[in-house]
């Protein structure tokens, strides 16, 4: 053990040997919380460990009874009142993988895997450090029976503002273009889903995420970007396959201006070849002009990758390392393990576990990938492990504070995450926990936010507990115990202490994400009871896996609340673009810019990425024709 490191720690035992004598501090009680901010202890906890039985679904009992109430036969009241299409389920061990089980007395039984290394499912569930308060005074937007989320706030609002989009691809979550119908968000429809939003308690700060569909087609786009600021949300981003910001760079500065922080960028490879699946010729292309674009308006990007096996599950590395490369435009990416909903929903069993990718998957990936740097059993945490870093920044800014801090409480089941300290000059670069006990920092934590100090002595501690795990011996050179503290206050946001100056070093650090959303064959209700991307819909709040996948309200409520037959639509309003059909998405030599790219075989990406501070407007050309899908578009 380092010098530093040994007197943190003889510091931090010595104030815990009279700490721990004394009476914990009360827990504040802030204007948020629908009561007093909960210690460590009394957080509660799912059902974890294997094996372990819950409640599951019938792949095929429910799509036949969302057929059933779309046609009429069956009322709505049927699916919030009753248990329709559920089946017990098993998550169980078998030759060191995990995997589900379950039985339906009418379609018989249904396996899939949930896991290719059991030890790495025991961990991530070991480090899960419990659930966010229940959800208090929420009957107006949280009504639909068993899909309905009973804990904590969420981290990510999503807000489909149209089901149109602009291309044609799989996976799709929505079935995007071809349902036969329009669903399409007023912007009082908007602004009702976001006041609702913090109408009831915990009230925390959240991502307002604007999706579809394409959300850059919503002739709400802008307003809506601005009025969520308006309500009190810090961030608004919006999941979009970045067409519009590549062929109209005008409207990223825009869409900054309105309010837009960050793009969630549809990102399945470094190569076109690598995105041939979506079926668009040059998409590469067309996202590395977006990219740039983006990035001359101050609009932040976070990559998100929906991972297939055998599609696109090679490219998991490349664009580990393109991110890493073009960190001045882009953050950690965002993997997604392919979730058989929207267009997959009818995959056949043979598909589906021939391309079955999960977590486990993405770990073992990236180890062998980077040679072992990123260990798949030291360096990865559920997503839920942050609510740590929630309740530091809950217990430092008191009970006057107007929202809690965001949360990312969910299922230890639904995501995970690796962080890394970067070095920007060298690009050398490690991960947190290679260096630094993430593990014994969090018990800290705890010890920390139950004691309830008081702001001096809670910094105090902090500081303390940062140089007693951070081994400097092991850490990357030129990083202090100083810099790690002032890259993590950064990343709360200030939330656990003043501005600092952290923003000139030549440090940072960097994440990389997973999140498995459930399909039917998977699908648990203990997951969707604590999602935390619940979706801001015309009929309350929803589960993502509900809405997505389960017993599918995206096409109940969409079906519902339509608001044009897709060929009245055109008759009234005209066609959309769709770039589709294995062609390419026609550009100007203007707009073609390169970002540098690595590790990729003939790509033709060698250039600075360099461009004017604020170009000019342009709009795309359009494609002739339909899509060459028989969307009906042509």
């Amino acid at each position: 053990m380092e010098m530093v490191q040994q007197i943190g720690d003889l510091a931090w035992r010595a104030f815990q040997s009279v700490n721990t004598r004394l009476a914990e501090g009360r827990s504040v009680v802030p204007k948020w919380a629908p009561g007093p901010l909960p210690k460590s202890y009394e957080r509660t906890r799912p059902p974890l460990g294997y094996p372990r039985e819950t409640d599951s679904l019938c792949p095929r009992c429910v799509v036949e009874t969302r057929k059933q109430i779309l046609s009429g036969e069956r009322d709505l009241s049927d699916l919030v009142n009753g248990h329709i299409g559920e089946i017990r389920a098993t998550f169980y061990e078998k030759d060191g993988e995990i995997w589900i089980k379950k039985t339906c007395p009418s379609h018989g039984t249904f396996d899939d895997v949930m896991s290719i290394d059991a030890e790495f499912s025991r961990i991530i569930e070991a480090r899960y450090p419990g659930r966010d308060f229940r959800t208090f005074a929420d009957q107006h937007v949280h009504r639909h029976g068993t899909s309905t989320v009973r804990y904590g706030r969420g981290a990510v609002l999503t807000v489909d503002l149209t089901n149109r989009c602009n291309m044609m691809c799989n996976p799709c979550f929505m079935d995007a273009n071809q349902v036969g119908y329009v669903h399409e968000l007023t912007f009082d429809e908007i602004k009702r889903i976001l006041d609702d939003s913090i109408s009831f308690k915990p009230r925390r700060q959240m991502v307002v995420q604007y999706s579809g569909g394409e959300p850059t087609m919503s002739p709400h786009f802008l307003e809506a970007c601005a009025y969520a600021k308006k309500v009190g949300y810090t961030l608004v981003q919006a999941a979009s396959n970045a067409i519009r910001f590549a062929l109209e760079p005008e409207f990223a500065f825009q869409a900054k201006e309105a309010g837009l922080d960050m793009v969630y960028f549809q990102f399945d490879g470094t190569t076109n070849e690598s995105n041939s699946h979506r079926h668009i010729t040059n998409l590469f292309d067309v996202k590395k002009i977006a990219i740039d674009n983006l990035a001359a308006a101050g609009v932040k990007i976070t990559p998100v990758v929906t991972i297939v096996n055998g599609v696109n599950n090679q490219q998991v590395g490349p664009i580990f390392d393109f991110c890493m490369a073009n960190y001045d435009k882009m953050g950690g990416p965002a993997f997604q393990p392919v979730s058989f909903t929207g267009r997959d929903e009818e995959v056949s069993d043979e598909v589906r576990l021939a391309q079955r990718y999960t977590t486990s998957h993405l770990a073992h990936d990236l180890a062998r990938y980077t040679g072992g740097k990123i260990d798949p059993h030291r360096d990865w945490y559920p997503l839920g492990a942050s609510t740590a870093f929630a309740a530091l920044a809950d217990h430092i800014k008191g009970p006057e504070a107007n929202f809690g801090q965001l949360s990312c409480g969910c299922h230890p089941n639904c995501g995970t995450a690796t962080m890394m300290v970067v070095n920007n000059r060298t690009g050398q670069w490690a991960t947190l926990m290679s260096f630094f006990n993430l593990e014994q920092f969090f018990r800290d934590l705890d010890v920390v936010v139950d004691s309830a100090r008081g702001r001096t002595l809670t910094l105090t501690q902090l500081g303390l507990s940062f140089l007693r795990n951070f081994d400097e011996t092991k850490a990357p050179a030129g990083l202090t115990p100083r810099t790690m503290l002032e890259m993590f206050n950064g990343k709360m946001g200030a939330g656990v202490g003043s501005e600092t100056a952290s923003k000139k070093s030549e440090w940072r650090i960097a994440s990389v994400l997973s999140m498995w959303f459930q399909d039917l064959w998977n699908y648990d209700f203990r997951r969707t009871e604590m999602c935390v991307i619940p979706y801001g819909t015309q009929e309350g709040e929803i589960s993502f896996c509900a809405y997505n996948t389960g017993v599918g309200w995206r096409q109940i409520i969409e079906e519902m609340r339509q608001v044009a037959s897709t060929k009245d639509w055109y008759r009234e309003r005209g066609r959309h673009q769709i770039y589709a059909g294995d062609r390419p998405v026609p550009l100007p030599n203007a707009l073609k810019r390169k970002l540098p790219v690595v590790a990729v075989e003939g790509g033709n990406g060698n250039g600075n990425g360099k461009e004017a501070a604020h170009p000019s407007a342009h709009h795309g050309p359009q494609a002739e024709g339909g899509c060459g899908t028989g969307c009906g578009c042509s």
